[in-house]
């Protein structure tokens, strides 16, 4: 499949290298030329434990790019991954222009049908906005062009995110229509050989999906710290307390460390 990605930043570049190794033809666009120019150098502008080798693999091979034009990379892929950066805005919400700007772009320079693909961390209704900016790029160009709008939010650790990707123990699907929802499983078909893993629900469940994940596990991790500053004060053992209620499996032992804290 020929397959656009809209940003090299973490997600975008672990994801677009990652479906070349399957044997997918991707581009991957960032306006930022200075990363551009490092990854077309066989350097990264990130580090992933495996994602090195895998890209220079990919770009020898002749399946992986990278490009800074907007028009090339709407025209290349019939699926569109948009993989930019939601930045908090002074408020705390998600700043969406990044988002919204790569489908406009879409809007702009498409000339047939698109899968257009949000794998970017987004509020629930970005979807909706998504569509309503490509349309009203088509509406002024005067076409009346079928496209689909998919959530397919990430779920990789970093440190872990290659291994996470290509084994993935769920796939979110959020998507209105059969012809989407089709590719998206063509796409991941390689990926879940073993056990079908492709969880299809409608757009608006998947952006929360991503949500409810993100806060589960804070959720976990800071109820763990509690604990931990809790047991301190009264002398208690805090691993013995965590393998006491990690051995309900209702509970179960995984992000049950103290720590820290978590980020992203």
């Amino acid at each position: 499949m020929k397959i656009t990605v809209i940003g090299t930043g973490y997600v975008g570049l672990v994801s677009g290298t990652c479906l070349a190794e399957m044997g997918n033809e991707v581009l991957c666009l960032d306006l930022d030329q200075r990363k551009i120019a490092i990854l077309n150098q066989g350097e990264l502008p990130i580090h992933e434990p495996g994602l090195l080798d895998m890209v220079r693999r990919n770009v020898a091979a002749g399946r992986l790019r990278f490009t800074t034009s907007v028009e090339d990379s709407v025209a290349f892929g019939q699926l569109q991954f948009i993989a930019v950066g939601t930045p908090p805005d002074e408020d705390g919400s998600a700043d969406l222009q990044y988002v919204l700007a790569a489908a406009r772009n879409i809007g702009r320079h498409m000339t047939e049908y698109k899968v257009v693909i949000d794998k970017s961390t987004v509020p629930v209704g970005t979807a909706d906005k998504v569509r309503a900016a490509i349309a009203e790029e088509l509406a002024k160009r005067e076409l009346a062009l079928p496209y689909s709008v998919v959530s397919n939010p990430e779920f990789l650790k970093e440190g872990a995110a290659v291994e996470d990707f290509m084994r993935p123990d769920r796939v979110v699907v959020g998507a209105d229509d059969e012809r989407g929802i089709a590719l998206m499983r063509e796409l991941y078909a390689p990926f879940i050989r073993n056990h079908d893993r492709v969880i299809v629900m409608d757009v608006r469940s998947a952006e929360l999906t991503k949500y409810a994940a993100n806060a589960m596990l804070a959720t976990r991790i800071s109820f763990m710290n509690e604990l931990a500053n809790l047991a301190d004060k009264l002398g208690a053992d805090i691993e013995q307390v965590r393998v006491g209620i990690g051995s309900d499996p209702r509970i179960g032992f995984h992000f049950l460390y103290p720590g820290c804290g978590y980020g992203g």
